[in-house]
């Protein structure tokens, strides 16, 4: 239990550069959060859903975060950070990321019926500031979502998504270093969605001008 907490609060310490101890992190709101939630959900599976939602509200009042006893969460989940609502069918990967303002939010089913509403995260996801992840849909391992984007689609594995509604983008060689990439953001003008189209439309153009040479026929000899 013990070697599991450490292997924890070491996994929060590579992704936040101002934590300086182990002590520290366990004042996190997010590592509250997660605890409480853990608490939260085995009382959920065993169908003692007054007092699941009791720990859940409790949680929320003393961080500012709220995840529904339902939401299946892996290991080493990070919140960085408060105001984020997690749904109650949102499945959780493990070594996931999320900075603050983020929902993963459900759709309001047509029929009446509940089902799955929310997203499944994958492992390894990071996600920005300010995202909206909504629905019943899947983001791949790897893929990090950049700040304040509206994601309302399946995201491929290892994508970069940005924008409302979020596009994937083309990332620098200098920010698609493995690894863990604060905020889901690419730090360069390439995360700008029409620079990225732009240099699709280009790279289209080229392509172009190129089979049109190649089908050119060639000047007869004399």
């Amino acid at each position: 239990m013990t070697g599991a907490l450490i292997d924890y609060l070491d996994s929060v310490k590579r992704r936040d550069p101002a934590a300086r101890s182990r002590w520290e992190i366990l004042l996190y709101p997010g590592v509250w959060a997660l605890a409480m939630h853990r608490a939260a959900h085995w009382l959920f599976e065993g169908e003692l859903y007054f007092l699941a939602r009791f720990v859940n509200h409790f949680a929320r009042l003393i961080t500012a975060i709220d995840i529904h006893p339902g939401a299946k969460i892996g290991q080493n989940f990070f919140i960085d950070h408060g105001f984020t609502v997690i749904g109650e069918t949102a499945e959780i990967g493990d070594n996931v990321t999320i900075y603050q303002n983020v929902t993963l939010g459900g759709t309001n089913p047509s029929d009446g019926v509940p089902g799955k509403r929310h997203p499944t995260i994958g492992d390894d996801v990071v996600i920005g500031s300010g995202a909206q992840v909504l629905g019943p849909i899947t983001v791949g391992k790897g893929a990090k979502i950049g700040a304040n984007s509206v994601v309302t689609k399946d995201v491929a594995e290892g994508a970069t998504m940005v924008g409302i509604p979020a596009k994937a983008v083309l990332v620098d060689a200098t920010d698609a270093a493995p690894g863990f990439l604060p905020y889901g953001t690419p730090c360069s003008e390439i995360a700008d969605p029409v620079l990225a189209r732009l240099c699709e439309l280009e790279r289209e153009i080229e392509r172009l001008r190129a089979e049109r040479r190649g089908a050119q026929p060639k000047a007869k000899s004399a």
